[in-house]
């Protein structure tokens, strides 16, 4: 990425496109809490629980959509060979939203986060 492109802003619909599915909200959400996602399981966020076979296909879906997507937005750099995802340059243009839902978690629906 380019200096002219860490310095444009990302538009609104870009960062609801963001957030538009609920493990990306998730690992967004942890970003906000504890910088970088450095665990084992970092591509998969820490309050999912599912079956094994779920879990796998998940895994799957982060690695090849959900984080490339999230990194070419420069909302997150992700080190894949240390499976680790850390807050990118333009992660602070999410923080407005990221931190309305947290402090409004008890107000939304349960599968909103």
């Amino acid at each position: 990425m380019n200096d002219s492109d860490s310095r444009s802003k990302v538009s609104l619909d870009t960062l609801l496109s963001l957030m538009a599915d609920k493990y990306r909200r998730r690992l967004l959400l942890a970003l906000l809490e504890h910088n970088p996602q450095d665990d084992e399981d970092t591509q998969v966020p820490a309050d999912v629980s599912l079956e094994d076979e779920e879990l796998a296909d998940l895994q799957v879906h982060m690695t090849h959509t959900h984080l490339p997507k999230l990194v070419d937005a420069g909302v997150i750099e992700w080190n894949e060979a240390e499976s680790a995802v850390r807050k990118g340059p333009k992660f602070d243009e999410l923080r407005p939203l990221l931190n309305l839902m947290r402090n409004h978690a008890d107000e939304l629906p349960d599968d909103w986060i």
